[in-house]
């Protein structure tokens, strides 16, 4: 009887990088307009944590 040929089984693939955060692209901090005065103009921005990722930079539904 002649020998059966058997196939390696598949390489796991590499592990993939978490997807980044789409509205703070990955940083954690997204900026957030301060306005100031009875017609509230805008004056500058701040520095805010991602309520999307909640400052983790990666995609909380991926």
């Amino acid at each position: 009887m002649a020998t059966r040929r058997t196939t390696k089984p598949p390489k796991d693939p590499a592990p993939t990088a978490p997807a980044v955060c789409s509205p703070c692209d990955g940083s954690g901090m997204v900026a957030a307009t301060v306005r100031v005065g009875r017609k509230r103009r805008p004056v500058g921005q701040q520095d805010g944590i991602c309520l999307n990722c909640l400052g983790s930079g990666t995609d909380p539904n991926a």
